[in-house]
């Protein structure tokens, strides 16, 4: 079941977004999922089980360039995550589903998504759900 979520989902939010960006600390991942949760260009949504969240999308509306739009807004998907004994069970595709319904009734005609090259999970499943290649870059940086 997916479900739209909203402030009270905010500490279950929070601890599926520190798997999924591990990298992050908790008090920014939690006043990011906060805005989230309270912009009305941005939406997030729960996948349940038994009435506890297993998952979860993040998605907003794009109004600057994105590789491949051709109309905008556009929606992007900004972030998936299923718990490990949740995944290979369709509840990445009916997030993104939800994700793109809500995309539709802003007005959007199309809708977007990244990768990092190396996550071949992550490519197979855009691929499996609809989205065509537009594009591959390799970014750089350098210290000054």
């Amino acid at each position: 079941m997916v479900y739209t979520a909203d402030i009270e989902n905010l500490s279950a939010l929070t601890e599926m977004a520190a798997k999924l960006w591990p990298q992050s600390d908790m008090a920014s991942l939690r006043e990011e999922m906060k805005e989230y949760l309270t912009d009305e260009e941005r939406a997030v949504f729960l996948s349940l089980k038994e009435g506890r969240a297993v998952g979860f999308a993040l998605c907003s509306l794009r109004r600057e360039y994105t590789e491949g739009a051709q109309n905008y807004p556009v929606g992007y998907l900004e972030g998936i995550y299923i718990e490990e004994e949740f995944r290979g069970k369709r509840r990445g595709s009916e997030l993104l589903k939800s994700c793109e319904q809500w995309a539709k009734q802003c007005g959007c005609l199309q809708f977007a998504s990244d990768c990092e090259l190396e996550n071949t999970l992550s490519l197979a499943f855009h691929l499996k759900n609809g989205f065509e290649e537009a594009n591959r870059i390799i970014c750089f940086i350098k210290k000054l």
